[in-house]
């Protein structure tokens, strides 16, 4: 029998191949949230934490920053470094269970987009972000919204070879929860926000349909 973790990697190592072609609703929600809240990247020094086929990596490679990704699925990374550009961006397998492997004040920005559902204990994970951010630094964190385990939702997709519906593993992490870690590793809150799908967002991403008006992504924007 897998452990938790080795359920998620695995997952992710077979979500690789059709990762980008998924028609994720919850994704399409959350990237042009992601990119106003880091704002500007040219010259920044960019942690991206939980990178998996460089969906943001690679924009904030082009928009000027120095951007390193982590991530612990090697087919994940495969596919992101098979990107144009990606030569542009530092791309390592870390388990961010682990300290990260990074000295401290590393990194004007961290980013880590919708990764802390596979990480049960999520407050270290809060101290290792305080830890590498500069002292002007700061952190954006996206989550899918705790409401959506109400739903039943959580990371999921069919497998392009046996046709299985895989659910690598999620664990619901409550929005106070998410704010406790935050604030307990030294981290301000300067925005929080909750967001649903549109019309709109349904009539681009059929899947998000049946969750119209329902929260489903939080967003956090932290400084040090």
């Amino acid at each position: 029998m897998q452990d938790g973790l080795s359920r998620v990697r695995d997952g992710y190592d077979r979500w690789a191949a059709v990762y980008d072609h998924d028609d994720n609703p919850l994704q399409a929600l959350e990237e042009p949230l992601v990119r106003a809240a880091l704002g500007t990247a040219r010259g920044r020094d960019i942690l991206d934490l939980g990178c998996g086929t460089g969906r943001h990596a690679l924009w904030l490679a082009r928009a000027g920053a120095r951007v390193t990704g982590v991530d612990f699925s090697e087919p994940m990374l495969a596919i992101a470094r098979g990107k144009p550009g990606a030569d542009a961006v530092r791309f390592l397998v870390h388990d961010l269970r682990a300290p990260l492997p990074f000295a401290a004040a590393s990194f004007d920005l961290v980013l880590s987009a919708l990764v802390l559902e596979h990480v049960r204990e999520i407050a270290p994970l809060f101290l290792e972000m305080r830890r590498v951010l500069r002292p002007a630094g700061r952190t954006v964190v996206s989550e899918m919204h705790p409401a959506m385990f109400l739903r039943g939702a959580q990371a999921r997709f069919t497998d392009p070879e046996s046709r299985e519906r895989v659910q690598p593993g999620s664990v619901p992490h409550a929005l106070s929860e998410l704010v406790m870690a935050a604030v307990g590793a030294g981290l301000a809150i300067t925005r929080m926000s909750e967001h649903a799908p549109d019309e709109d967002l349904a009539a681009r991403r059929p899947r998000a349909a049946k969750y119209l008006g329902w929260p489903m992504l939080v967003v956090l924007e932290l400084r040090g």
